[in-house]
């Protein structure tokens, strides 16, 4: 059985070297390009269980891509784990909220890349699902219908058009309507205990939800202080 395939998207040759140097010596099969345009045309004619995507990137940037391999639908399921520098947290968020699954800050050091790598390869697996992913039967409230096993949320029924975070964050929230959960909480729901996210992006992708369920948006309450609940 061959090895996870991994395409490495970072142009600065030393740092991208280096990455796949790492990669192949933990068994993976590494596949490195300089540019956003090489990255979209790779992942459009290669299979890769994987993209470590840095964000910096001349021409299409990093973001540009990782929007691009999410709308699409042949690679909208490949995990992206995001290199962004120090300073860089609005991309980060942004990322994230695109689907992003991780982000590494640089300079890192080869242990932690391959922490993450083999992390984000886990929860891809059936074995791994991210707890709000095990429920199965669809989740009906107020007016809004989340069916885990289509991935699709409905309002009034009306297709909702939401990224595999807000999916998440969403299911997490509504599966306990009436319970108040901290933003530590709420990481740890969605995405796992120790995941590297702020608690400022959790704030993010809240409104971001709420813009897209446009009225049922407000059934999404902020508790000051603690943090958020699902209404009843």
């Amino acid at each position: 059985m061959l090895e996870p395939s991994i395409l490495v998207v970072e142009d600065e040759e030393d740092i991208r070297e280096l990455v796949e140097y790492n990669l192949r010596k933990e068994g993976y099969r590494p596949m490195g390009v300089a540019s956003g345009e090489e990255a979209m045309a790779a992942a459009r004619t290669g299979s890769y269980e994987l993209v470590l995507l840095d964000l910096m990137l001349p021409g299409v940037d990093g973001l540009t891509v990782c929007r691009k391999l999410k709308a699409n639908s042949e690679t909208a399921g490949t995990p992206i784990i995001m290199l962004t520098a120090k300073g860089e947290e609005g991309d980060i968020v942004t990322g994230l909220n695109m689907g992003a699954d991780d982000y590494i800050t640089k300079p890192f050091s080869p242990r932690v890349l391959l922490a993450r790598v083999k992390a984000v390869l886990r929860r891809g697996s059936t074995s791994e699902e991210p707890q709000v992913d095990k429920r199965r039967e669809p989740i009906r409230i107020h007016e809004i219908v989340i069916d885990p096993k289509r991935h699709e949320v409905l309002v009034e029924n009306q297709a909702c058009d939401l990224t595999s975070t807000e999916f998440r964050l969403l299911s997490f929230l509504a599966n306990r309507p009436g319970w108040v959960f901290t933003r530590s909480q709420i990481i740890d729901g969605i995405h796992g205990e120790n995941y590297p996210i702020t608690e400022r992006a959790i704030d993010v992708q809240v409104v971001g939800l709420r813009k897209k369920l446009h009225e049922a948006g407000r059934y999404i309450e902020t508790v000051r202080g603690v943090g958020y609940r699902f209404k009843e």
